[in-house]
């Protein structure tokens, strides 16, 4: 096992980091990539920390540290983009971001010298891209995904522009964010080190609101304007990208724009297809069969495979192909409507709507639900048992459909939670 071969410190934080939903299972891969981020005392001290947001005043209590000494190594975690810190009601609250979306993209998300960036890619591409078993992890356990895809805009009818709601555009996301920051594209910048990136543009990766704030304030992100940020989301558009972001409705922290050569959460939905990895937009394409000149352009734009060029039918031109779409693995991005030179491809509302969480604590409940760390949430270290902490936990769960509550019940087979729930029912 790859945990005996490696110092505890390293061990004790990648048991904290499988307390996530979004967890990261262990291998030798991990362990060479979390000791090129950590030492191995920054690693202890990692691994002690809560799950949820916590203040400099409880990093002393954990740690057993003088709030000077904690301030100061909680400065040099957030200088690295390993913690993040934000202001809430006039105090500075921390928190550690899970490895994805979180301190796995952030190490690669600016140039730096303190780090050997093609190192630090070759491991992620072996452990992400080769072994998958973290890919698998992230994106096929569950029914609650960690992002989704938003529709192409410009291709929206009419029609489709009154059925579009606001937090389903980028355009809005940007629009409403409290702050932005552009930074290198992850998945790009490490598939340049192995020598496999596209040309798409590197840095157009967007962040907004608080963890916007805390990447900027440390580095990690360029501040830009709303006007900026949607010149960069034109540029997407023209470069055929899909637009990936959180799946929440309110507070988006994140939309990557993504090819399908080098994101990650592209490569899985082309490999993993029937297992939908990511949410996809409430729109699929429709072709008009009449007016396919199967030229494959849809076919070469769609970054999942879903369209495809199969036999025309047509007896006086035998060889004359037209598109068809796998609606099964189509990610509903329009990116295909848009380069459709016949412009016979349009897009169409899904029978059944994709059904988007709240907000991060909504997706983060449901996450550890459907995978077996609800516990982890309520209880989240091993120091204390927060009221207030299983409070706020509980508000999301009694908030749930009943199937996700029975899932929560039978978790932590408790006979408060119990009653709750049946006195909600009555």
């Amino acid at each position: 096992m790859a945990h005996h071969t490696v110092k505890s410190g390293y061990v004790e934080l990648v048991d904290r980091l499988n307390r996530f939903p979004q967890g990261a299972p262990p291998s030798r891969l991990l362990y060479k990539i979390l000791e090129m981020l950590y030492s191995e005392k920054e690693a202890k001290l990692v691994s002690l920390l809560p799950i949820k947001p916590f203040t400099v005043e409880k990093a002393c209590r954990v740690w057993k540290k003088r709030p000077s000494v904690s301030q100061e190594i909680l400065d040099e975690l957030c200088s690295r983009a390993i913690l993040m810190d934000m202001e809430e009601n006039g105090r500075r609250i921390y928190c550690l971001p899970p490895p994805m979306a979180g301190f796995f993209e952030f190490s690669l998300m600016r140039l730096r010298n303190d780090i050997d960036q093609k190192v630090l890619s070759e491991l992620f591409y072996q452990y992400l891209n080769v072994e998958q078993d973290f890919i698998k992890e992230l994106f096929l356990k569950g029914d609650t995904k960690l992002g989704r895809v938003f529709v192409h805009e410009p291709v929206l009818s009419a029609k489709n522009e009154l059925r579009v709601l606001d937090y389903e555009r980028a355009t809005k996301v940007i629009q409403t964010a409290s702050s932005i920051g552009i930074s290198i594209c992850y998945c790009r910048h490490k598939m340049m080190h192995v020598e496999r990136d596209c040309d798409a543009p590197k840095e157009i990766c967007m962040t907004f609101n608080m963890t916007a704030a805390s990447l900027i304030k440390h580095g990690f992100a360029k501040k830009i304007k709303i006007s900026e940020c949607l010149e960069l989301l034109s540029k997407a558009y023209d470069h055929n990208l899909v637009q990936f972001g959180d799946n929440v409705r309110e507070g988006v922290n994140f939309i990557c724009n993504c090819c399908g050569c080098c994101c990650e959460a592209m490569i899985a939905a082309r490999e993993f297809a029937i297992f939908h990895p990511v949410h996809t937009t409430n729109f699929l394409p429709h072709i008009q069969k009449a007016v396919c000149t199967g030229c494959r352009k849809c076919v070469t734009v769609c970054p999942v495979e879903a369209m495809i060029l199969v036999s025309a039918d047509d007896p006086k031109h035998p060889k004359r192909k037209k598109a068809r779409l796998h609606e099964d693995i189509c990610l509903g991005c329009g990116v295909c409507a848009r380069v459709c030179p016949e412009d016979c491809i349009r897009l169409r509302s899904r029978e059944q709507r994709v059904v988007t969480p709240l907000n991060t604590a909504h997706r983060v409940v449901l996450m550890a639900i459907e995978r077996g760390k609800l516990q982890h949430l309520i209880f989240d270290n091993q120091m204390s048992k927060s009221h207030r902490a299983m409070a706020a936990v509980l508000g999301v769960i009694l908030n749930l459909p009943p199937l996700k509550q029975t899932m929560a019940s039978r978790q932590m087979k408790s006979v408060y939670l119990d009653t709750l729930i049946q006195r909600l029912h009555l």
